[in-house]
């Protein structure tokens, strides 16, 4: 479970970050959840967009996938979502430092 403060932390790095998920009218699939995976295991950190075709909103995507992958939800807003699950087999140097508080 996240704090208030690692949220924070999360959304600031997010905001640089493009979407490399996209939920359509299928809404979350196999083959989304498994590049969810794959994406998470290389950056820990990754955004996900709900198009306008998708029966699903970004809160109940955000949630579906957080499930899927085992991963925390950081934020869903409008359109687009942060997620984040940690990767203790990357490097250390490519890891994420989240605050202790």
């Amino acid at each position: 479970m996240l704090t208030s403060n690692q949220r924070a932390q999360l959304k600031s790095m997010a905001a640089t970050l493009n979407p490399v998920i996209y939920i359509g009218k299928n809404g979350v699939t196999e083959n989304v959840i498994q590049e969810a995976v794959n994406n998470l295991k290389a950056h820990e950190l990754i955004k996900g967009r709900v198009l306008e075709n998708s029966l699903l909103t970004s809160k109940e995507a955000l949630q579906e996938l957080a499930v899927a992958c085992c991963a925390e939800p950081v934020q869903a807003i409008g359109s687009k979502f942060i997620l984040y699950k940690e990767n203790k087999q990357l490097p250390v140097e490519k890891r994420i430092s989240l605050v202790r508080k």
